[in-house]
């Protein structure tokens, strides 16, 4: 797996049912041909079905759980502009209290704070135009940074927002 594989899922759920690789490949700003890599390496993982159309969501939630922070660290970086993510980001910021701020890097931002590597460089530009995809991102890093009560939050919206029923 490489960690733009994660955001490609994460796509096509935000998308839903009717997609094509050529829609992956122009919204996330990857070539269609690494979309194609992509859905062969997550069918190989078995986070997507053998047709390459229906995401394993519980399988998916399954490894943001116990293996993103693992496979896909993070460390805060410099003092940057950029585009709020993890507890910084709306879907998070009105359930804690924070004087620092987690940002993606981007000329774009309007928030000044530390930096997070996003899963694949061209995630700044991908989440502009897909609230849904924005919100999913900034959940996962919350996941990726690994503090105790974000990160438990944030999988508890991650399957609000997957529709998982199981807690």
């Amino acid at each position: 797996m490489r960690p733009h594989d994660i955001v490609v899922l994460l796509k096509i759920i935000s998308i839903g049912d009717r997609w094509l690789n050529k829609d992956l490949a122009e919204s996330l700003f990857i070539s269609s041909s690494e979309i194609s890599e992509s859905l062969n390496r997550s069918m190989i993982a078995r986070l997507i079905s053998p047709d390459k159309k229906k995401v394993f969501k519980s399988a998916l939630m399954r490894f943001i759980e116990n293996g993103l922070a693992f496979v896909f660290p993070v460390e805060p970086g410099a003092i940057v502009r950029g585009i709020p993510t993890a507890h910084s980001a709306p879907v998070l910021k009105e359930h804690f209290l924070s004087e620092e701020n987690y940002v993606w890097a981007s000329p774009n931002g309007k928030v000044r704070g530390q930096s997070v590597s996003p899963l694949y460089p061209n995630q700044t530009k991908a989440v502009l135009n897909d609230e849904k995809l924005y919100t999913m991102l900034a959940l996962l890093d919350s996941v990726r940074l690994g503090k105790v009560r974000e990160c438990e939050k944030a999988l508890e919206l991650l399957r609000q927002l997957f529709r998982l029923e199981y807690a």
